[in-house]
């Protein structure tokens, strides 16, 4: 069942702790394989993929939060049965957020969540919609904040493939906001963004403090949105430190 979803890309049989972790809006499981060797040789490191790309490419892109958290939970039910954690970046971290609160209330709860680059705090995509915009504006916004490669913007046959997913992704994102009848999560978050991301301040993605009453770290680095692009090492330890109080 869901097929490709999953990627283990280093198979550890007998890990200590299993990290999932979740891509950004028109990303796949691809930018973040450079990851895995970086982490503890005792983690298994799962990288997912929502359907519409790689190896679910046939898949239409789900286009609303509760209906992705709930396809990825189907994907990761059967790989709960060791101690694990949820990392996301930009979408991915709305994804894991709502991810984390159906696991809480299956009674099988993640030690750990990481909210990369995206914020409950409502921002300008709510008024102004990005999936809305025209090809043009919409490339320029996919330049803008990188983790697009260029010729996928510049190729018309690629930029066919890559348009209406991006669409789709950013449906996702402009449309979510966490509901507010949602108690605190008590599990222990970790956020993470660039010091010059724009749309994702240090001071909105600080907004995750009132959706928590576990631990709370915030981990400003250098950069913008892609805060990561040539900081891999950084960040891994970053969560690596975060995680491994929680596993002694």
């Amino acid at each position: 069942m869901h097929e490709g979803a999953l990627n283990r890309l280093r198979p550890v049989p007998h890990s200590r702790f299993r990290l999932f972790v979740l891509h950004h809006a028109g990303g796949s499981h691809l930018g973040y394989r450079g990851w895995v060797r970086h982490f503890p040789e005792d983690w298994e490191i799962c990288l997912l993929d929502a359907p519409g790309r790689v190896r679910s490419a046939h898949e239409p892109p789900l286009r609303d939060a509760d209906a992705l958290a709930e396809r990825m939970h189907e994907v990761i039910r059967p790989e709960l049965d060791r101690p694990f954690g949820l990392f996301g970046h930009s979408m991915g971290a709305l994804v894991a957020y709502e991810l984390t609160l159906r696991l809480t209330s299956a009674g099988t709860p993640p030690v750990w969540l990481g909210a990369s680059a995206w914020s409950p705090a409502p921002g300008p995509e709510r008024a102004a919609p990005r999936h809305l915009v025209s090809a043009d504006r919409l490339r320029e916004t996919i330049a803008r904040m990188g983790g697009t490669p260029r010729r996928a913007l510049d190729d018309p046959d690629l930029w066919s493939f890559v348009e209406p997913l991006v669409r789709a992704d950013l449906q996702l994102v402009d449309t979510w906001s966490p509901d507010p009848r949602t108690p605190p999560l008590r599990v222990p978050l970790s956020v993470f963004g660039g010091a010059r991301d724009q749309g994702m301040t240090p001071e909105r993605l600080a907004g995750w403090s009132d959706h928590v009453e576990g631990g709370f770290a915030h981990h400003t680095l250098p950069g913008d949105h892609f805060y990561f692009t040539g900081r891999t090492v950084d960040v891994v330890t970053r969560i690596t430190q975060d995680v491994e109080p929680l596993l002694r």
